[in-house]
């Protein structure tokens, strides 16, 4: 075993890099997450590909390699639910994917928000769910309808999380900071919600939700975060069994009516603002307003069992 044959491909630099099939990437992928390589070997694996970049392959790969290593939280097999990551917070904006998540499941969805503090210098939409009374689970159970489920990565997956942990060593990000904005945590039917932060992860992102034949919804988010920026419509697209379905057009410049935001964004000024907004008291975002519509749409689509999507 080992991954040495794996990082002489990957590691000739950007340009004389070679790309992984997604056996390879999910052997490789596999062997770092059962613990089966040195410390150095994952060091020069998250080098590599933060010098590389990752295929659309690759990505599949190695989400086949996380997905089969989960501890998944069990959901109700009649209903659909929506999965939100949550790892890059509020530097500029408050970070406003608890909004998103109390407001489904206001409309009677299961929502699972997963994510783990992976930036010192960021407010965390955790410690929003905190000033909001939410805690994070001690151990995985069931998520239930019109519930939001706050889990750590940890929960899921303990490798996963040595894997992000890497950064705080090195200083980057690896692949493992992309792979958990895109891997279903579920047992059940899911939407998992992803999104981009710039133009070309788009294409890569479609591409591999492609490959994963994935339910989803992609758009442009809030500073690495997958709620839409409150102040302008991004596209949005939804994804059944991989079939990509445009929702939402993107709407050039700002909204002609800003919302409210609170000027400072820490965890409870931002905490205050969703209880208004969730009161009645402050109107939901337009674009937020928006996204929660094309997951309930989304979520209609979907089937319900393997037997529905294999017709």
């Amino acid at each position: 075993m080992g991954i040495a044959h794996y990082l002489k491909e990957i590691g000739r630099g950007h340009a004389g890099a070679r790309a992984l099939d997604r056996a390879q990437a999910c052997d490789l992928m596999g062997q770092i997450l059962d613990g089966q390589v040195s410390d150095l070997e994952v060091g020069g694996f998250c080098l590599a590909m933060r010098i590389k970049g990752e295929t659309p392959e690759e990505m599949a790969g190695f989400l086949d390699a996380v997905e089969a290593r989960l501890t998944r939280l069990n959901s109700p097999s009649e209903q659909v639910t929506v999965v939100l990551p949550s790892y890059n917070g509020a530097r500029k904006l408050p970070v406003l994917t608890p909004l998103l998540a109390l407001l489904l499941a206001r409309e009677g969805l299961p929502v699972v928000v997963h994510g783990t503090p992976t930036e010192t210098s960021r407010v965390l939409s955790q410690e929003v769910f905190q000033a909001l009374g939410i805690s994070p689970m001690r151990k995985l159970a069931c998520v239930k309808a019109g519930e939001v489920a706050l889990t750590p990565t940890e929960l899921l997956s303990p490798a996963l999380q040595k894997l992000l942990n890497v950064r705080r060593v090195v200083g980057l990000r690896n692949s493992a900071h992309s792979l958990v904005k895109l891997m279903d945590v579920v047992s059940g039917p899911s939407l998992r919600v992803a999104s981009y932060t710039h133009p070309e992860y788009a294409v890569s992102m479609t591409a591999t939700f492609g490959l994963l034949q994935a339910h989803a919804l992609l758009l442009r988010g809030t500073e690495g975060e997958v709620v839409a920026d409150a102040r302008r419509q991004p596209q949005m697209d939804g994804f059944v069994a991989g079939e990509k379905i445009s929702l939402q057009t993107h709407q050039a410049g700002p909204l002609t009516e800003l919302p409210n935001l609170p000027a400072q964004v820490d965890a409870a000024s931002t905490a205050g603002y969703i209880r208004a907004v969730l009161a009645g008291d402050l109107p939901v975002p337009q674009p937020i307003a928006r996204q929660v519509a094309c997951i309930l749409d989304l979520s209609r689509r979907l089937p319900l069992s393997l037997s529905e999507s294999a017709a």
